[in-house]
This record gives C-alpha cells, sequence and structure tokens, in this order.
C-alpha cells in the first residue's frame, strides 16, 4: 500500500472479494480516524470506518468488516447492517443512515482511493 496526502493505492489482488478489508489512515478527520475498502461482487467499495449511529469503527478486528455470510457489511458495536455497495443501512439502530463513502476507481491492477473528498 502506499500513500500520498489525497490517495491510497492497493494492488488489485490484496483484496479478495467478501473478504477482509483493507484499513488506511484519515489524517484530515483526526488523528484516529480510518478508512477502508471492500470488495463486494467484484467491485471496491470505500468508506469512513465510522458507524452512521456512534463514531465507533466497524470492524470486529482490522480488517472484517462482512458478516458470516458475506452480503453486508457489520457494526461490530451494535449490529447494524450495511449495503456494501452504497454503504446504506439496512438494519439496526442507524437504519435509513449511510456510511461516509470514499471516491475509489480500479485501472491496471491497482485500487485507488481518493480521500480528499472527506477533508
Amino acid at each position: 500500500m502506499s500513500a500520498n496526502e489525497n490517495v491510497v493505492v492497493l494492488n488489485s489482488t490484496e483484496l479478495q472479494d467478501g473478504g477482509n478489508g483493507i484499513r488506511f489512515p484519515l489524517p484530515a478527520l483526526g488523528q484516529n480516524v480510518t478508512g477502508f475498502v471492500v470488495r463486494f461482487k467484484g467491485v471496491p467499495y470505500a468508506y469512513v470506518n465510522q458507524c452512521a449511529h456512534v463514531s465507533v469503527e466497524l470492524d470486529w478486528n482490522p480488517g472484517e468488516f462482512f458478516t458470516a455470510q458475506q452480503d453486508f457489511l457489520i457494526c461490530a458495536t451494535h449490529g447494524a447492517h450495511y449495503r456494501p455497495d452504497n454503504g446504506f443501512c439496512v438494519m439496526g439502530p442507524c437504519k435509513g443512515k449511510s456510511l461516509k463513502p470514499l471516491k475509489v476507481i480500479e485501472q491496471n491492477d491497482q485500487i485507488i482511493i481518493n480521500i480528499t473528498p472527506v477533508a
């Protein structure tokens, strides 16, 4: 993984469909704030790693964002379920709210996450 002030760049092979996500720092939002990227149905999606209910990180263990069925992202604290493709909360205390998305593109075997919009 490499990064400059505005982007995080990963190798496409680092991200498996429905597997663990990859976390990265978002210094513009605070010293301990992270973002993450997951692959769902072949497409990478990136979000700020904060539940829409309370500002806690989602993952159970670093990178573990998916439910056991690999169909939703889940908040380890309150069990909120989010759609991986758009971050929309479909179940839990934040139902109807969404995760904060980050712009991500995949080209030339690289995943490029633009972290500027969250600054």
